[in-house]
């Protein structure tokens, strides 16, 4: 089984070194294909240090980036990596392998820990992310995305990243997987992912209100209909992240 990892970056030169190294550091290899938007700040050279499968061409944002990359992986199993985000330990991608040596796992997630942009090693929110059951997204659950791997044939049949969702793209698409086409999914109670803070949909209260209109597109395309309370809880729900640390 080969696992492939995408990155989308575009000026990522103070962050991608990090994750880069993160991905060259598991026990298990992946193929890695980093999506450059034409990067100005020397991310590129950094790229290229490495070996990484580059391509570098104008795009329609993160997510448009994240289709061209799967389109170009050949691995069994795609994970996506951001950037300024790295893989917490050594044995991620193992982890990931084991749970996919089931060929009845469609999919997996684990929890992510978010840090300060600088100091990497001081957690900010804690998103422990917890078993799957199909009325959790009606309780304003979502996996943390960075954590999702799935198998390349899940993308064949039912799709890529929806532009039209905006930041909402990988709630949407977790949304279809998952509920609407109920893929199976397997949680492993790991921190897989460190992330330094600062999500374009957390940045305003604008921002917050124009993701939640996204997250409402996103159940209104695949037919779905929420709660009226469930996308009030999706933010919510976040409040305690802050206040539950790691042991």
């Amino acid at each position: 089984m080969k696992i492939s990892v995408i990155t989308a970056v575009r000026n990522g030169a103070g962050t991608i070194r990090d994750c880069i190294e993160s991905i060259r550091a598991q026990s298990v290899s992946a193929e890695h294909i980093v999506i450059d938007g034409v990067s100005t700040d020397g991310t590129q050279n950094i790229i290229r240090e490495y070996g990484a499968k580059l391509i570098s061409e104008p795009d329609k944002g993160i997510y448009d980036a994240m289709n061209k990359g799967l389109a170009l992986t050949d691995g069994d199993v795609i994970g996506i990596l951001n950037s300024d985000d790295a893989y917490a330990h050594s044995e991620v991608l193992a982890k990931v392998s084991t749970v996919f040596s089931d060929k009845g796992v469609d999919s997996c997630y684990g929890d992510l820990v978010y840090t300060d942009h600088t100091d990497t090693s001081r957690v900010i929110r804690y998103w422990q992310a917890g078993n799957y059951y199909e009325n959790q997204f009606y309780r304003g659950w979502m996996p943390p995305h960075p954590t999702f791997f799935v198998r390349r044939s899940v993308y064949e049949k039912y799709g890529c990243f929806n532009l039209a969702l905006g930041s909402a793209a990988d709630y949407e698409l977790m949304l279809r997987f998952l509920l609407r086409y109920k893929i199976s999914t397997a949680y492993i109670p790991d921190i897989l992912i460190r992330m330094r803070v600062g999500g374009v949909s957390n940045l305003s209260f604008k921002n917050r209100i124009l993701a939640n209109q996204m997250d409402h597109k996103a159940w209104k395309v695949n037919g779905l209909t929420p709660y009226w309370w469930t996308l009030y809880m999706k933010p919510l729900r976040k409040i305690g992240q802050y206040f539950k640390m790691p042991k």
